[in-house]
């Protein structure tokens, strides 16, 4: 368990190192978490910023669900010794979910940060780089049809343990498992973004519609 606990905090500390406040740091100290949605995630960082400051941003939160899920697990830790009776499987899953966890709690950013969704995505890259495809297609037939950025992601990510449920069980209960919880957070995580659909005043990126409408003052997505 003390390797699990260990590796599990380091994946954590990782995913709590934010793009957007790093970038925005070596951009002269820019705090997206002011501006817009006041989210600090790649979205938001687009919108306020642009889209050279929105890539940075967007490396960053993938790559540390990369190494959260990639490098964290199979560290030799002086002190720490590998413990036979973890699933290395599980150890990766709790890992990934770690630096996900991270990127929404930032312990350095006084537990302020994104929804994850990219850092997710980065932890794919690693657990199940066959989804990565499939799940950007429908986040952005999503975006194309409705400009919700928001919904998207939702929509995304619940597909996962849809199609995993639908084809890969019960070989690969671990990752339809995490795939679940991620889920769940995700749309936890989108709870405002639902009430104001809900209310029918979310906004949307028309920009990014395939049929734009007509006359719309949608200009940005609360995301």
């Amino acid at each position: 368990m003390l390797e699990l606990g260990v590796k599990f905090l380091i994946s954590y500390f990782i995913g709590s190192l934010m793009g957007a406040m790093i970038v925005g740091k070596l951009r002269g100290g820019v705090d997206i978490r002011t501006m817009g949605s006041g989210n600090a995630g790649g979205t938001n960082a687009f919108r306020t910023q642009g889209i050279a400051f929105a890539l940075g941003v967007v490396i960053i939160d993938v790559g540390k669900g990369v190494v959260g899920a990639g490098v964290v697990p199979g560290l030799e830790l002086p002190f720490v010794p590998q413990d036979p009776e973890i699933s290395r499987t599980w150890l990766t899953i709790a890992c990934s979910a770690a630096a996900v966890f991270g990127h929404v709690w930032p312990v350095y950013h006084g537990f302020q940060g994104g929804k994850g969704a990219a850092t997710f995505i980065g932890t794919l890259v690693i657990i199940a780089p066959m989804l990565i495809i499939g799940v950007l297609l429908v986040w952005a037939s999503i975006v194309a049809l409705t400009g919700y950025v928001g919904l998207a992601t939702m929509t995304a990510a619940t597909s996962l343990p849809i199609w995993i449920a639908a084809t890969r069980l019960p070989d690969d209960q671990p990752l339809f498992i995490y795939l679940v919880v991620i889920a769940g957070c995700i749309i936890y995580w989108h709870r405002a973004n639902i009430a104001r659909m809900r209310a029918g005043n979310e906004l949307r990126n028309p920009q990014l519609m395939l049929f734009k409408p007509k006359a719309s003052t949608d200009a940005n997505e609360h995301d």
